[in-house]
């Protein structure tokens, strides 16, 4: 493991939010205003801008799911992809829905978390530069944990409830999660690839055929795996590999 990499571990401090627009946004401004670090975790009961990805909005009844905003210092990170690190932040989001659940839940390329071709969890990584310098990265994430509730226009959400029948303490268990966080970080810094490894152990759709859209065109190919550059390797007889922000998966349900 790098030297460099910073000491305090995932989830000290732990802050808790009553409301908050963006667990991001506040995250962000934190460490702009230089109030916060490297494992700082900012935990909302409640934020009505949330952020996904492609500017969607994460929606979430208050005080029922885990909202957690994380700052990482990625100096130790120098040199390598930044997929990495949303890699192993995915399989620290896994490694802890197994363990709250003991469900079998796979990863959807680039970084949300599924159970039966629905999404419970959702994450999203934000940097910061200086220059070219990459110097943090504010990782988002969003587990629907007892709602039951969702906007008939979310496509397919489920929670942790509806999969087990159990209520859980959003708060409690947000606490718990900065620990596989913090487990995962350490191993992409020591092992990266077997971090890799893991996420392509529980990728969703792997060696099954799976539908995306590019550039206004269904293209239908056989999953592989996904590489530290954050490129889905495919099956097809005109291309090999998608990139993350050229495609949308298309998911029947």
């Amino acid at each position: 493991m790098p030297e460099t990499a910073p000491i305090n571990p995932l989830g000290q401090p732990f802050i808790e939010l009553t409301e908050v627009d963006s667990s991001n946004n506040y995250a962000m401004q934190q460490v702009k205003e230089g109030r916060a670090g490297h494992g700082s975790a900012f935990f909302a009961f409640n934020q009505f801008q949330g952020k996904g990805r492609r500017s969607k909005n994460w929606q979430s009844a208050p005080g029922e799911n885990i909202i957690l905003s994380v700052i990482i210092d990625t100096i130790a990170f120098a040199g390598s992809p930044p997929f990495l690190l949303s890699m192993a932040m995915a399989c620290g989001v896994h490694q802890f829905l197994f363990s709250l659940t003991e469900k079998n839940f796979l990863i959807k390329w680039p970084n949300d978390i599924y159970f039966n071709d629905r999404k419970a969890a959702g994450i999203l990584i934000e940097n910061i530069y200086r220059g070219s310098t990459w110097q943090w990265a504010i990782v988002g994430i969003g587990i629907n944990t007892n709602q039951e509730q969702f906007d008939p226009e979310l496509a397919n959400p489920v929670s942790l409830k509806q999969i087990t029948s159990k209520r859980y303490q959003p708060e409690k268990a947000a606490r718990t999660l900065c620990n596989f966080l913090e487990t995962a970080y350490r191993q992409s810094l020591s092992n990266p690839e077997e971090i890799i490894h893991l996420y392509n152990l529980f990728l969703y759709k792997k060696n099954e055929i799976a539908r995306f859209k590019k550039n206004g065109t269904t293209i239908e190919c056989q999953v592989d795996s996904v590489d530290k550059f954050g490129q889905l390797k495919i099956i097809h007889p005109l291309l090999d590999h998608l990139q993350i922000d050229e495609v949308k998966w298309l998911i029947q349900h």
